[in-house]
Parts: C-alpha cells; structure tokens; sequence
C-alpha cells in the first residue's frame, strides 16, 4: 500500500513540474535579430554573434573550442586557416554543405538549417580563436 502511495506521489511531482510552458526552437535568423538587438555590448560584436551561434546549434556534438572530439577543435581549425574573408566563406559553405576529407574521413554533416549570414558569423568566431584579427 505505501509502494502504491509513493508512485502515485511520484508520478504527481512529474505531472505538476512537467507542466511548464514549452520552449519553441528560435530558428538562427530569429536568434540573431533577437541577440542584435539586445542591450549588450557583446551582442553588437560579430565574433560574440558567432560564438552564441555555435553555442545554440549542435556543433559540440563533434566539435570542442580546444579539444579533439569526432571533428576537430575550433582552434584546430583556427589554426589551419587564415583569417580572411575567402575562409571565412570557404568554412561557412562546409558548415552549410558539409564536407569531408580535410580532416580525415569522418564527413562534416550538412546543416542546411542555418543561413549562409549565420555560417559566416560563426566561421568567424571560429577563426578568431587563435587570436587573429581579420584582415
């Protein structure tokens, strides 16, 4: 009887506190119109743009900011290239189309879910990682 009245209580507790308002995804247009047009400096900056991109999409999955994980690390990357506009195109259009071969054979999947604008932010916020600027 006490085992039947705990999973009644249990299952209450779950019920009451799952009960919340759901959270829509924000697509990146959304999210990048809504952090530019916030009041803090740091949203004004493109690198910090980027930076909040790459935290909001499944890039961690295989990426780390300074470690290998199925893909390489962001630095690793802002290592290998230079920080130029044609990169930061080039990376954009892996981000966008995905690829294969330049580090190995594990591919890149595609994320055709984010625009060309926002790769480009978040391909220059990977490149800036080694401390380049760009130029």
């Amino acid at each position: 009887m006490k085992l039947t009245y705990c999973i009644i209580l249990v299952a209450l507790f779950f019920l009451v506190f799952s009960c919340g308002k759901k959270k829509e995804p924000v697509n990146d247009e959304e999210f990048v119109a809504n952090t530019a047009s916030s009041e803090k400096p740091a949203a004004q900056d493109p690198i910090a743009i980027g930076e909040a991109l790459v935290k909001s999409n499944d890039c961690s999955i295989c990426h780390h900011k300074l470690n290998t994980l199925i893909g390489p690390s962001h630095t690793a990357v802002a290592q290998k290239y230079e920080f130029t506009k044609e990169n930061i195109k080039l990376l954009a259009g892996k981000i966008v189309k995905g690829g294969t071969g330049v580090w190995g054979e594990i591919p890149m999947s595609a994320h055709a879910d984010v625009t060309q604008g926002n790769a480009e932010a978040m391909a220059r916020y990977i490149l800036s990682l080694d401390g380049e600027k760009e130029h």
